[in-house]
């Protein structure tokens, strides 16, 4: 595992001493590790979103569609 080092000011560092101990974490170290994985889980489904808004409309979703995908699920369940 690399390290990296940061510098804070007093107020943000502060704060990062407050969300490890009040938030349970061990380390100011996993503190930000959690930071960083949140973020890259909201870039990931920001890429997800801007996907889905450059691909084609798919069908409405009515009760047509899904009485349809019922009867397609009970199809493969009896065989």
């Amino acid at each position: 595992m690399g390290t990296m080092n940061i510098s804070l000011p007093d107020a943000l560092k502060s704060f990062v001493d407050e969300q490890v101990s009040s938030r349970r974490f061990g380390t100011s170290s996993e503190y930000v590790r959690e930071l960083i994985r949140k973020d890259l889980d909201r870039q990931h489904l920001r890429a997800l979103m801007l996907q889905g808004a450059k691909s084609a409309p798919a069908p409405q979703a009515d009760e047509t569609y899904f009485n349809g995908l019922r009867e397609r699920v009970r199809g493969r369940k009896k065989t």
